[in-house]
């Protein structure tokens, strides 16, 4: 029997390897890239994604590319559709058959 871990989010990644070891409240950081606070806090709760947006101004702030932050984004969300709407909505699908 195997347990599934549930998906790290993109916020606990901001929040755990970003914001804790650099010392950076969330109201800092969401008064130096110039969005509310309530979007930082609903990012890291992971009750918002992160949108390219978001993505261009962290990879600004952090140093990063905005790919890491929507890759980040991208995968998290793969694998939560794929632990739960994706197993029922893959037996509707008829994959295309080679031309014989």
């Amino acid at each position: 029997m195997s347990t599934q871990l549930d998906p790290i989010t993109p916020g606990e990644i901001l929040f755990e390897e970003f914001l804790e070891p650099l010392g950076i409240s969330q109201n800092k950081l969401a008064r130096d890239i110039d969005v509310s606070i309530t979007r930082i806090n609903d990012i890291i709760h992971g009750r918002r994604g992160i949108t390219v947006d978001t993505a261009l101004r962290l990879g600004t702030y952090f140093g990063t590319t905005p790919e890491f932050w929507i890759n980040l984004q991208s995968r998290y969300d793969l694998k939560c559709a794929r632990n739960t709407t994706w197993p029922e909505t893959e037996k509707k699908i008829r994959p295309l058959q080679p031309a014989t």
